[in-house]
C-alpha cells in the first residue's frame, strides 16, 4: 500500500487543516491541556459548523446528506481532527452507529426522519445494547417488548449508555419472542428518549464525570414503524451496528494516541525524566506500539475500501489501542513521580495526566472488553476454532 496521500487526498487534507484553523472556537489552541471531557455547548456549535461545511457524514451517500466521499477522506478527517484536538461532534453514536445502520436496514421514512438531523447534531443518539448480566454476551439480553397491536410495550434496563443523559433517540435491542433460540427473537428498535416511561440515571465514574448511564424502560410504547429491519431478526441489524462502531474508530484512536505520545515526550523533557534510560526505553516502546497500530489501521482501511463493509480487523485496533493507552497513562504518572498525587489546577499540566490514567481504565471495557475482542480476533481474523 502507498502510504502517501494522492493529489486529491493531499488537497482535501490541506483544505481541512485550513478550515479547522479558521473555525476552531476562539482561544481553543491556547487553552489548558484538554482532559477529554466533552463541553456540550461547544460540541453542539462545532457540529453545526461541520455540517454546514460538509464534513459530517463524509462517506454517507449524497441522497442522505453526506458527500459520497471515499473512506480515505474520512480517515484523513479523523486524523486531522484528533491532531488538532478539535471539539467532538455531539452525535458520535448517531454518526458512527445509528446512522449507518439506518442507511443499511432502515425504511425510507426512518431515513427521512433521522439522517439529516443526525448529521447536523440536532438529534443526539445513544445505544441500548448492554444490560446488567448481558454485556459481552449480548444475545442473553432480557429487556422485553410485548406486541400490543400497532406498537410494542418495552420493559427492562440497559447500562453503560454513553450520552443517554442528553440523547433524543436510542438504538435499542429487545427480546420480542422469548421462546425463540438465543440469537433469534430479538428486534431492533428506534426509541424516542422523551417517551413516557423512559428514565435515565447517570453513572458517576472514577473521574467524577457522569459519562455513562443506566436507562430504565417502564411500559414504554414504541410504534412498530420504529422497527429497523424485520421483527425477531434484529441480531443481524445489531451486528451491522457493532461492525460500524469499530470500522473507522481505529483512525481516531490512533491519532489521539499519537498526540498523547508527543505530549508524553514533552513531559519527559520538562521533568528531566528522559535522561533515565529505562524511561526512554518505555517511551520508545509506546512509539513502536503506535506505529504497529497505524499499519494495522491501513490494512483495515484497505478491506473497507474493497468491500464497503467494516471487517473484524477493527477489533485489533481497538484492543491494541485500549491497552497501549493504559500503559501510556501509567508511564506518564511514573514520569511525574510524587507529583502525580496532585490532580488539581495547580498540578503539572492541570491534572491532565491524572485524568487520562483514570479514564483509561474504562478503555478495556467499553466498545467490547479485551477478552471478547481477543475471541473475535481468534475466530474471525485468525480462523481459530470457537472457544465454546
Amino acid at each position: 500500500m502507498d502510504f502517501r496521500d494522492t493529489p486529491e487526498e493531499a488537497a482535501f487534507r490541506k483544505d481541512l487543516r485550513t478550515w479547522i484553523a479558521v473555525n476552531l472556537p476562539a482561544g481553543w489552541s491556547e487553552r489548558a491541556p484538554s482532559s477529554g471531557r466533552m463541553d456540550e455547548s461547544v460540541s453542539r456549535e462545532w457540529s453545526k459548523r461541520l455540517y454546514a461545511a460538509g464534513y459530517s457524514g463524509l462517506t454517507w451517500p449524497k441522497e442522505y446528506g453526506g458527500q459520497g466521499a471515499p473512506y480515505t477522506h474520512q480517515a484523513i478527517f479523523l486524523e486531522e481532527s484528533a491532531r488538532a484536538e478539535t471539539p467532538e461532534h455531539i452525535g458520535l453514536i448517531g454518526l458512527g452507529m445509528a446512522g449507518p445502520t439506518i442507511i443499511a436496514h432502515g425504511t425510507d421514512e426512518q431515513k427521512s426522519a433521522h439522517l439529516a438531523r443526525i448529521l447536523s447534531g440536532e438529534e443526539v443518539w445513544c445505544q441500548g445494547f448492554s444490560e446488567p448480566g448481558s454485556g459481552s454476551d449480548l444475545a442473553s439480553l432480557r429487556t422485553k417488548a410485548e406486541d400490543a397491536g400497532d406498537h410494542y410495550v418495552v420493559n427492562g434496563q440497559k447500562v453503560w449508555s454513553s450520552y443517554a443523559h442528553i440523547a433524543d433517540f436510542c438504538i435499542l435491542v429487545v427480546r420480542t419472542d422469548p421462546d425463540a433460540p438465543k440469537h433469534k427473537g430479538i428486534t431492533y428498535l428506534l426509541v424516542d428518549m422523551h417517551s413516557e416511561g423512559v428514565e435515565v440515571r447517570p453513572l458517576v465514574q472514577i473521574t467524577g464525570d457522569p459519562e455513562f448511564n443506566e436507562i430504565f424502560f417502564n411500559d414504554v410504547k414504541v410504534p412498530k414503524t420504529n422497527v429497523v429491519g424485520e421483527a425477531n431478526a434484529g441480531w443481524g441489524v445489531a451486528m451491522t451496528t457493532l461492525l460500524h462502531e469499530r470500522g473507522t474508530l481505529g483512525f481516531t484512536l490512533t491519532a489521539r494516541l499519537e498526540v498523547l505520545v508527543a505530549k508524553l515526550i514533552a513531559l519527559a523533557d520538562e521533568t528531566g525524566a528522559g535522561e533515565d534510560p529505562l524511561i526512554r526505553d518505555r517511551i520508545a516502546q509506546q512509539w513502536i506500539d503506535l506505529q504497529a497500530l497505524k499499519f494495522t489501521n491501513y490494512r483495515a482501511l484497505t478491506t473497507l475500501m474493497r468491500t464497503g463493509v467494516p471487517g473484524p480487523e477493527g477489533s485489533i485496533a481497538k484492543l491494541h489501542w485500549s491497552e497501549s493507552n493504559q500503559r501510556l497513562g501509567k508511564l506518564a504518572l511514573d514520569v511525574l513521580g510524587v507529583r502525580a498525587q496532585l490532580d488539581d489546577d495547580d498540578a503539572d499540566w492541570s491534572g491532565f495526566w491524572q485524568y487520562q490514567q483514570l479514564r483509561s481504565r474504562g478503555n478495556t471495557i467499553e466498545a467490547g472488553t479485551s477478552e471478547i475482542l481477543r475471541n473475535i480476533i481468534a475466530e474471525r481474523v485468525l480462523g481459530l476454532p470457537r472457544s465454546r
